[in-house]
Parts: C-alpha cells; structure tokens; sequence
C-alpha cells in the first residue's frame, strides 16, 4: 500500500490544483470594416458627363494569412436616394404607341453603383446577396398595389432594373475594390451622367471566405452647383410659384415669338 504521506501529498496536489482557476481564453478578436470619404458632399453642373468616385476603407483585425492567402473580398455600394418610380408598358394600337399598362414601385434607389473584388458569383453564394439585398438584381422593388399578379409585378420589375441599367444608373465594376495593403482598400465606384441629386449612402460589405463578416456605411451628399442649384431649389421649395412663373414665362415668350413673326 502506498506511504500515507504520498497519498496525502497527492491529495493535497489535487486539491491546489482544483483551487488554482483556469487561465481564461481571450478571444480572438472580431473582424470589421471602415469607410471613408473625402467629402461629404459633391457638386455638378449642367455640363456634368460622369465621373468616378474613390472611396477609401480599412479592415479592422484582419487575419494575416487569410489576407496573404487573399480570402478577404469587399464590396462597396454607392446607394441613390429612394423615390416612388412608374413603370409604364407601351403598345402599338392602330399604328400609333400608347401607354396601356403601369406599376407604381416604393423607395427604389434612383441609382445603384457597385464595385467589387472579383465577380460577384466568385465571392459568396446567390442566396447571401438575396438576404443581404446586395446587388442591382437582388433589389426589392416594393410594388405600390399588392393586389398586382406576381407575373405582372416580375415583368415591370425586370423592365425596370433593365431601363436602369441602360441608363447607366445601375452599374457594376468588377475590379473596381484594390487592396493597397493587407487591411487598407481602394474603392471606385462610377457617377453617371444623370446621376441623381439628394443623399447617397455609400455602404461597404466584408466577406471572407464567402461568409459575410460586417458592414459599414457613410453618407454622401450630391448637389447642383451655381445657377441650376438656384433653379433646382427655388422648384423644390415654391413649387407653386415656380410652376405659375414657368407658365407664365411660355405665355409671354408665345406671344412675343407671334408678335416677331406674324406676318402683315
């Protein structure tokens, strides 16, 4: 039988050992991202034919190797204002097109800019877009009338994603994200000719993996400059006067172009 001396020192080992608390974990700590603009606000004018803008983002706690091994994919949405937008189907009747169907959508982006890594089917699954709601084609157009059939509501949808894009408020740069270093990024997103003026709201998705990691977002302000600035807001703000000017202004150059060219 052992010694009682090497039972009662092990038993005493034992009991220091179960007293000594575990040295706690700590947790590796939570990848994220930032973004950041150089101003908060852009201004065009009449003349304005597009440009490109550059949005700068780091990751926070980035994974060395997952960054060597270039696991880490972003993507940068520049987001218009949301508007109430009428989509209407014209049909050729007698020879002549009229508009004979319609459908109104709510809160749609007037435009919708994105950039990424790499193509967008290489970075995660159609599904992670769908619940995320990223990408032109993975909008939710809310139709103003629910009571509309599902097929109607699919078509006027496409047609509106389609006429978007033909516009070129809808766009896509594939490429368009550049990691500068393992955590520094460079982002370009495009501004179309027609790009609409309001706040837009610039937003940057993490992916590793193909597992969505974070989000992080910024606001940007797009206005007109000089005179159409003037025109612009003097319309939003007295609509009505504007309205009974413009009218009146048609009149009054009517009559002036029938004095100067009537014939005696």
């Amino acid at each position: 039988m052992p010694a009682p001396k090497a039972i009662a020192t092990v038993i005493l080992l034992s009991l220091l050992a179960a007293a000594v608390p575990a040295k706690a974990q700590t947790p590796l700590p939570t990848e994220g991202i930032q973004i950041g603009l150089s101003t908060d606000n852009v201004s065009i004018t009449a003349g304005f034919s597009g440009a490109d803008l550059t949005i700068f983002g780091s990751l926070e706690n980035p994974d060395p190797l997952v960054a060597r091994q270039g696991r880490y994919d972003v993507i940068v949405v520049l987001e218009g204002p949301p508007r109430t937008v009428v989509v209407r189907r014209k049909d050729r009747v007698l020879g002549v097109w009229v508009n004979l169907d319609s459908a109104t959508f709510e809160n749609v982006p007037m435009s919708y800019s994105v950039a990424t890594t790499r193509p967008l089917q290489d970075i995660t699954e159609p599904n992670s877009y769908k619940q995320l709601s990223l990408g032109a084609s993975n909008l939710y157009m809310q139709p103003a009338d629910v009571g509309d059939s599902p097929a109607t509501i699919e078509e006027f949808t496409a047609a509106l994603r389609e006429r978007k894009s033909a516009t070129g408020l809808f766009s896509e740069n594939v490429g368009g994200v550049q990691f500068l270093s393992q955590n520094l990024f460079r982002a370009t997103v495009r501004l179309a000719p027609n790009v609409p003026v309001g706040t837009h709201k610039a937003r940057a998705f993490l992916f590793k993996s193909g597992l969505f990691i974070k989000e992080s977002s910024a606001q940007l302000e797009i206005r007109k400059s000089g005179f159409e600035q003037s025109i612009f807001r003097v319309a939003h703000d007295y609509s009505f006067l504007y309205g009974v000017f413009a009218i009146s202004l048609a009149m009054i150059t009517g009559w002036l172009g029938r004095l100067i060219f009537r014939k005696d």
